[in-house]
């Protein structure tokens, strides 16, 4: 697979300021399923099409990238909003699974909030307007990964966090009584930087999270830049549940390269403090 190297701020910026599509080359089975997502009644027209690429046999489980979304984003105690699950019956079958929104491009919770608080935005992430959420956690029950979070009681706000002006794209401060999850660092990708999970995950050296646009058929993990068909056909990619047709934005590579898929039953990796979760 061809990889070129380049700056992460150049990179995204690159993608921010490129108006055409590029053409994407035609890796089977890939190219007809984003194709026929395309022609969907379903599918939103619009100029970014971000995705984010997990490496699950390049990730070791040192949840940086949970650390550095939490710092980001003062995430309140008891969230993450990128998990590292565990799956394996055994130590020797042991592979980490990281679990972000998949921001969906039918997303189930968009459907339900019956105020329209959850939201797509121009570029296609799912996004939380918390004027306008009243805490009916249809949502949460609608999602099928599980991952958003409700604020039972009233966040601890640091010093930073209360002079931050709130946006959707920028859920700060954090409010009692609505919910809460991944932004896929929004308000960092439209000023051209990586979202903070895949920043981390360079720093420490393991180059797991791939993130760019689907429309120029572009990632990078930090280091390298790839096509996206070549990146996902090369590592089997697969789409977490998606046989239930939300078709999530969110790629999996196979950890071992074989055709099969990570265990449905998973554990934190490590200990979790998340007191709402089942």
């Amino acid at each position: 697979m061809s990889r070129l190297r380049l700056s992460r701020r150049t990179f995204v910026k690159t993608l921010i300021a490129t108006g055409a599509a590029a053409t994407l080359p035609s890796v089977a089975k890939l190219a007809e399923t984003w194709a026929a997502e395309s022609h969907s009644p379903h599918a939103r027209k619009t100029q970014r099409r971000w995705v984010m690429v997990i490496d699950l046999a390049a990730c070791d489980g040192c949840k940086k990238c949970t650390a550095a979304c939490q710092k980001e984003h003062f995430v309140p105690f008891g969230q993450e909003w990128i998990r590292v699950f565990e799956t394996g019956n055994n130590p020797y079958d042991k592979q980490n699974f990281p679990l972000p929104c998949q921001h969906c491009e039918i997303a189930p919770c968009v459907k339900v909030c019956p105020v329209a608080a959850t939201y797509h935005n121009d570029e296609g992430i799912v996004l939380v307007d918390h004027n306008k959420c009243i805490g009916c956690r249809f949502c949460m029950a609608a999602c099928p990964y599980g991952v958003r979070f409700f604020n039972w009681t009233e966040p601890k706000h640091s010093p930073q966090e209360q002079f931050v002006q709130y946006s959707p794209e920028f859920p700060v401060p954090h409010r009692k009584g609505t919910v809460e999850k991944c932004m896929l660092c929004a308000h960092r990708v439209k000023i051209g930087r990586l979202p903070a999970c895949v920043e981390a995950c360079a720093a420490a050296e393991m180059w797991a999270i791939w993130f760019g646009d689907a429309n120029e058929n572009l990632v990078t993990n930090g280091r390298d830049v790839a096509k996206l068909t070549d990146l996902l056909a090369e590592g089997r990619a697969f789409r977490y549940k998606e046989e239930l047709g939300t078709h999530p934005r969110v790629y999996y590579l196979l950890p071992d390269r074989r055709d099969r898929r990570p265990a449905d039953s998973r554990k934190p990796a490590g200990k979790s403090d998340d007191p709402y979760r089942p």
